[in-house]
């Protein structure tokens, strides 16, 4: 056998413990089930195949994504510029899925892996938007009201972000102090993860297609915007009653 069937032979096999190293689809989004996490696992067995590590995996992706969004910040806005940065996004996105399953096929998952994970998550919803509040400000022809859509649309991304997280971590607490199995996961949805894809971090990634268009973007921007808005105010309700459902209950009283 060549070396390079050997590699070819390698590289299979490792794509075949994929499934095992992947955490449930309950809930994803369509783009993020479908499309990101399928590259993510072929970047990740990649990865795993030339002995890179989850941290250097996370570094090579958020360098795709703020190098997409120095681009947003600093350069006017173009066709050629909104394939760039759209492609560094995707990139960046692909990576970040691509690090936990890569973790998880070498058995190395840590918390400071998850941390510097979710911190980096949390710096690019946040400088995403500014770049994009920037780039308007600086270049478009927008309406100035026009302007608060990326201030809102960022505040509404952080409060998400940062209640998914606390709603898994306390989870998981949860179930530590209670000594309680985490339930199984249900099959997952293709329709509720049709219903939810204007949430997903991938479609926003492909909205900047439309950079070459200052009001085709603001449209689609707004649109995702609008979306988001609405299921945060839907969801916030329903999260709070699922984590009530986790406090004690004092002997004759209720919640």
């Amino acid at each position: 056998m060549s070396s390079s069937d050997a590699a070819e032979s390698g590289f299979t096999a490792t794509l075949r413990r994929l499934p095992s190293a992947q955490k449930t689809a309950k809930g994803a989004p369509a783009y993020s089930r479908f499309v990101n996490r399928r590259a993510g696992g072929y970047l990740a067995v990649l990865a795993y195949r030339v002995g890179a590590t989850p941290n250097q995996v996370t570094a090579v992706s958020a360098l795709c994504t703020f190098a997409g969004i120095t681009g947003v910040l600093l350069l006017p806005p173009s066709w050629p510029l909104g394939i760039a940065v759209s492609l560094a996004l995707v990139l960046g996105y692909a990576l970040d899925s691509a690090d936990g399953q890569l973790a998880r096929l070498r058995g190395t998952s840590s918390v400071s892996g998850e941390w510097l994970d979710h911190v980096i998550d949390s710096a690019k919803i946040a400088t995403l938007h500014v770049a994009v509040l920037v780039s308007a400000f600086r270049f478009s022809e927008l309406p100035t009201a026009w302007l608060l859509v990326p201030i809102a649309y960022g505040a509404v991304e952080s409060v998400m972000f940062f209640a998914m997280i606390l709603n898994d971590q306390l989870r998981r607490v949860h179930r530590a102090t209670t000594g309680t199995r985490a339930p199984e996961p249900g099959h997952p949805s293709t329709l509720r993860s049709l219903l939810v894809v204007p949430t997903d971090y991938g479609l926003l990634c492909l909205v900047f297609l439309l950079l070459g268009s200052p009001a085709a973007f603001a449209a689609g921007y707004g649109v995702l915007f609008t979306c988001n808005a609405l299921f945060l105010v839907a969801a916030l309700p329903k999260w709070f009653g699922d984590m009530r459902s986790l406090d004690p209950v004092a002997p004759g009283r209720g919640r």
